[in-house]
């Protein structure tokens, strides 16, 4: 008569070699999705540095040159600053003539 077979005498066990590489796999992914993570925010980084020097030396450009278009912040700022001015302007103006047309009880 023949005795039943162990599985665990020569095979090892079936289920837990699944898990063990369902493990390593999952490990394996997760450092790879990190290092992908990694590299593109370092390429990001990168890119980000690469464009503040191009702003910065177009802008060194134009203040040396006096270009208006390099200096086109400050150009926008004077334009702000004097629309605000106006509006301000009118707003006094409006309240002073209601004011005028409301006595005071």
């Amino acid at each position: 008569m023949s005795q039943p077979s162990d599985p665990s005498a020569g095979e090892g066990h079936p289920a837990s070699a699944l898990m063990l590489s369902a493990a390593a796999g999952a490990v394996l992914g997760a450092a790879g999705l990190a290092w992908w993570l990694l590299a593109k925010a370092e390429r990001r980084r990168r890119h980000q540095q690469q464009l503040r020097q191009l702003r910065l030396s177009r802008l060194q450009a134009g203040a040396r040159e006096g270009d208006p278009e390099a200096n086109g912040t400050h150009v926008a700022d004077r334009a702000l600053r004097h629309r605000v001015e106006r509006l301000n302007e009118a707003i006094e103006q409006v309240r002073r003539q209601l004011e005028a047309l409301q006595p005071l009880p």
